[in-house]
């Protein structure tokens, strides 16, 4: 959620900002800004609304030649999008700007009205400027002013900072919100929210630690602890291009990523199954180890939970290990029971999301042992949680998710196979079966399934101008349709629901009207009978029935529809993945025909980094 992007070196900074801000768009924003400083003077420009109207207002000034700057897409928390309410910040000696959120914010307000400050935005961003100047006002030290104003901040922050007497240096620091450090020769220092933002210039990055002071001037980065102390943090090397952050010929990212599934489920997989079994040994998670749990709690938010939905029911079925899936945000305000044995599973595709690190924190704090599945390497949540398996899917730039949930669903169904072995509740010979059909025919699957694209498109146009859609499966289908709801109401602005097909007659049916459209998902052959009975309650009060089921379940039952897709042939046991793969783009075709940013849908973000 929001971006942050500092540059300082001997170029002109402004072009540099606003490239950085375009690629950290994905992160959601409803205003942006930059500010630039040369010679002890800061010029600030920014303004409601998308970066072109940011863009409109610079073209319209007199030329910025400064070498220095920060810029800042704002999603907004406390104060309604408006250009006053926009990063960066400013006081009288110092200007920043902020992800996250500054819990004690009123509390800080009071204290610094007291002492004669005042306040033209609803920010609590400006409240930690100012605080800030407060402490800088009395050392002109920025590394004991920074410190001081943290040690009085309560929330999540990552700060880019400027003092106007040091015009061609940044300052960041940061806690429970993601920043990144980059310094190459020739090409200047940067801090940024996100790596996409610095890979035109550099593949070296530095993961800012929390808590640590990061100085950045045109010739390098010096890093200070608390004490401020000189201290040494790690570099780490980009393991992708910039090419892999483009379109690459599609319309959209999201159209790009769903393609990109049979790859990203090779590059997760195949590391993974050794000698035809599910083997973590670079993981150290071997299968002693992993009997070792009685039960398990997966916890996540949005796409994430609902991959957590599919784990719940593959574990169970196959390790035979009860399991709960937890929405992240009501994890530990609910004062879970976790008892020594448990192990909690945290799934998250940024490892920044803030709901998902609070839980995995309290989990370690009750002492329980903790395992992130993530996609990005180095990430808080991948720092923090006792193991981690990385999902290696590649950048994700669309905010709504799709590879990143299908790697998610591969991940946990691997380790449910390896704790079968573990458990001994499968034989070897089956195991082999089902990893020797995931490595070798998932991927084939969901490519067949991308060539049913303009049946889809066919489907898509049929519910566009729908103000309600209902999804309908029971079992794994239901956890599918929890997925497939997401999408479409989060990219095109549809109200769906998702209901298990069982639960109709219990409230849910008397919405269904005539024209009303009803996704169902007819996968799972022990309740596909009864499946077909929901179906037939809403397509005799005159719904609009689109069918989506497997070959074999759609030949031995009679599935009333309106429109029906069959879902190309495989284990029953992974239709998950081309299954999801049709529903990500049923609604990918809603949204491109609706005419909206399939990419970058409103009021959302791509990485929630506060509560």
């Amino acid at each position: 959620m929001c971006g942050i992007i500092g540059y300082t070196g001997n170029r002109k900074s402004v072009p540099i900002l606003l490239e950085g801000l375009k690629t950290l768009e994905y992160r959601g924003y409803d205003s942006a800004g930059i500010s630039v400083t040369d010679d002890q003077s800061v010029t600030t420009v920014k303004a409601k609304g998308r970066l072109s109207v940011l863009e409109n207002k610079l073209n319209a000034s007199e030329e910025l030649t400064a070498t220095c700057g920060i810029g800042h897409t704002r999603w907004a928390t406390h104060g309604e999008p408006s250009d006053i309410n926009s990063h960066p910040h400013s006081a009288e000696h110092l200007t920043l700007v902020h992800n996250g959120i500054i819990e004690n914010y009123a509390e800080i307000g009071e204290m610094l009205r007291g002492v004669g400050y005042t306040f033209v935005s609803e920010t609590d961003t400006e409240r930690a400027a100012k605080l800030l100047d407060m402490f800088y006002a009395k050392s002109h030290d920025p590394l004991e002013a920074i410190f001081s104003a943290c040690r009085v901040i309560r929330g999540s922050y990552a700060f880019g900072i400027m003092f106007n007497d040091r015009p061609e240096v940044i300052y960041s620091i940061r806690k429970d919100s993601p920043l990144i450090v980059a310094h190459e020769s020739g090409n200047g220092s940067f801090i940024a929210s996100d790596i996409p933002a610095i890979l035109k210039y550099t593949r070296s990055y530095y993961r800012l630690e929390e808590g640590v002071v990061a100085q950045i001037s045109k010739d390098g980065v010096v890093f200070y602890n608390s004490e401020m102390e000189p201290v040494s943090q790690t570099l780490e090397e980009v393991d992708w291009d910039v090419e892999q952050a483009q379109k690459g010929g599609y319309p959209h990212f999201m159209l790009k990523e769903i393609h990109e599934e049979p790859e990203a489920l090779r590059k997760t997989l195949e590391p993974r199954i050794k000698d035809g079994l599910p083997h973590f040994g670079i993981e150290q998670l071997d299968g002693e180890f992993l009997a070792h749990f009685t039960g398990i709690h997966i916890v996540a938010c949005g796409t994430a939970y609902h991959a957590g939905l599919i784990g719940k029911a593959i574990i169970e079925k196959l390790a035979r290990v009860p399991v709960n899936v937890e929405i992240a945000s009501e994890f530990r305000y609910r004062d879970p029971i976790l008892r020594p044995n448990d192990l909690v599973i945290l799934l998250s595709q940024s490892g920044e999301t803030a709901d998902t690190l609070a839980a995995l924190r309290h989990a370690k704090a009750q002492g329980i042992y903790t395992l992130a599945i993530v996609n990005v390497i180095g990430s808080s949540v991948a720092r923090e949680a006792d193991s981690v398996l990385y999902t290696w899917a590649g950048p994700e730039i669309a905010v709504a998710s799709t590879k990143a949930y299908s790697v998610q669903c591969s991940l946990l169904y691997l380790l449910a196979l390896r704790m079968t072995l573990a458990n001994r509740t499968l034989e070897e010979e089956t195991v082999r079966r089902i990893c020797d059909s995931m490595l070798t025919k998932i991927p084939s699957v969901i490519a067949e399934t991308l060539k049913l694209n303009d049946q889809i498109y066919g489907y898509a146009k049929q519910i566009v101008n729908a103000e309600h859609v209902f999804y309908i499966g029971r079992d794994m289908d239901w956890a599918l349709c929890t997925e497939g709801s997401l999408k479409l109401k989060e990219i095109s602005y549809i109200h769906s629901e998702a209901y298990a097909a069982g639960e109709l007659k219990h409230g849910t049916i008397s919405l269904i009207t005539d024209g009303i459209p009803v996704i169902a998902l007819t996968t799972v052959s022990k309740v596909c009978e009864k499946t077909v009975s929901g179906i037939r309650e809403v397509k005799s009060r005159g719904a609009l029935v689109i069918a989506f089921a497997a070959r074999e379940l759609a030949e031995k039952y009679e599935i009333p529809h309106d429109e029906l897709l069959i879902i190309p042939e495989i284990d029953e046991l992974l239709m998950p993945f081309p299954a999801v793969t049709v529903l990500q783009l049923l609604a990918y075709h809603v949204s491109a025909l609706k005419g909206l940013d399939v990419d970058k849908p409103r009021n959302l973000a791509k990485s929630v980094t506060v509560e």
